[in-house]
């Protein structure tokens, strides 16, 4: 985990910063199209630490309530790549009728960490219908983001934590992308 206190806080209006919403806009995007497959080669490292927590309700005495080493989801490039072949078959029966998604990021702080690396904190909430439910799944929570410039100098996700306001996740399946 990058620590923000030696990095340098990007201000709003400049052109890092506006490439850093602009990169998450894209992600957002391409997930709620379905366009996974792009999502995984354009912005996606190979080195990537995906990770959801658990989440635990505990007295303010122990701590924020994630677990250290307990996650809903622990992913590396290859699960993730596994996840996105699965999704083009005709067996990803957890996502077929796919879910139609919106992904809302909204108060993006941005960190300029060194040259070719930023550390973004977003607000997140994804808002997933599944094939004719009435009531929508909700997921809400902070994200912490590792964004580096590849060889090309393109921005990539080296890694994501997800801390999600849910101790309790009311979904069938948590097959999507956070």
């Amino acid at each position: 985990m990058i620590d923000v206190t030696t990095a340098t806080k990007v201000l709003p209006g400049s052109e890092l910063y506006a490439e850093a919403v602009d990169w998450l806009h894209t992600e957002a995007e391409l997930l709620d199209n379905g366009r996974e497959r792009e999502w995984l080669e354009e912005l996606i490292s190979p080195e990537i630490a995906y990770r959801l927590p658990l989440r635990q309700t505990v007295e303010r005495a122990r701590g924020a309530g994630f677990a250290d080493r307990t996650h809903h989801l622990d992913e590396t490039y290859g699960s993730l790549a596994t996840r996105v072949a699965r999704n083009e078959t005709a067996y990803a029966w957890a996502e077929d009728p796919p879910s139609r998604m919106r992904h809302f990021v909204t108060n993006i702080r941005v960190h300029d960490v060194d040259d070719h690396t930023l550390k973004v904190v977003s607000n997140l909430l994804i808002y997933r219908t599944r094939s004719d439910q009435t009531r929508p799944e909700l997921f809400s929570g902070e994200r912490h983001d590792v964004l580096r410039r590849d060889d090309r100098g393109r921005l990539q996700l080296v890694e994501r934590t997800v801390y999600l306001d849910q101790t309790v996740i009311g979904t069938r399946n948590l097959a999507l992308f956070f």
